[in-house]
């Protein structure tokens, strides 16, 4: 994936080589919070409000547009070298709140689509999984990659994690219910589209 794609958003790969347990990837340090890290995230998750997920929902709007904007224009590029995205979730997203820069990182999965599923599902975040990733035989496609960036609006432009407290507006809410529709005909056919539609509600 890193030798098809290069944006100023995603943490680049310096250097990759094979040892004994498996290949090796090695990325440049990048300053920022890991929104959400499973493995070491303090008692209540992305709920406790000194994680990282809950700063990042506080912030002022103004600041977390321009994060989801960030977000979206990396998978323009992810879409345009014909990749889909693998395992996004708020585990991918480092956010500097000092520069308030938004970066994505471990986005190793990512694959080259459309593809069909081999497997009985595939890995990720089951809050910004697609019904498709779960059904041997689907096709993964863009539309895929619409969904889970449509997950992502959803949660990070929400106060809590119940998605009890939209801060969006009507019409930011209608987007991603088309981007996060069940059938995959149904949803944006393309990053482009659900940007541009984005882009134009906000």
């Amino acid at each position: 994936m890193h030798q098809a794609i290069t944006h100023s958003t995603i943490v680049p790969l310096l250097h990759s080589f094979s040892a004994q347990d498996g290949l090796v990837l090695v990325y440049p340090w990048v300053p920022g919070q890991v929104l959400y890290h499973p493995t070491v995230s303090h008692h209540g998750g992305r709920a406790a409000p000194d994680s990282p997920m809950a700063c990042f929902r506080r912030l002022p709007l103004p600041l977390i547009h321009a994060a989801l904007g960030a977000i979206l224009d990396a998978h323009l590029t992810v879409e345009q070298a014909g990749f889909v995205a693998v395992d996004l979730y708020d585990g991918c997203m480092l956010y500097d709140f000092e520069d308030h820069r938004m970066m994505l990182c471990d986005l190793d999965e990512y694959r080259p689509g459309p593809f069909t599923l081999e497997t009985d599902r595939l890995p990720g975040s089951r809050r910004y999984m697609a019904p498709e990733e779960f059904v041997r035989g689907s096709l993964i496609d863009i539309r895929t990659t619409v969904f889970n960036l449509g997950r992502a609006l959803r949660l990070l432009l929400d106060a809590g994690d119940e998605e009890e407290q939209w801060r969006g507006t009507p019409h930011q809410l209608s987007v991603i219910r088309r981007a996060t529709a069940a059938d995959p005909p149904a949803r944006f056919p393309s990053v482009r589209a659900l940007a541009d539609a984005w882009h134009g509600a906000a």
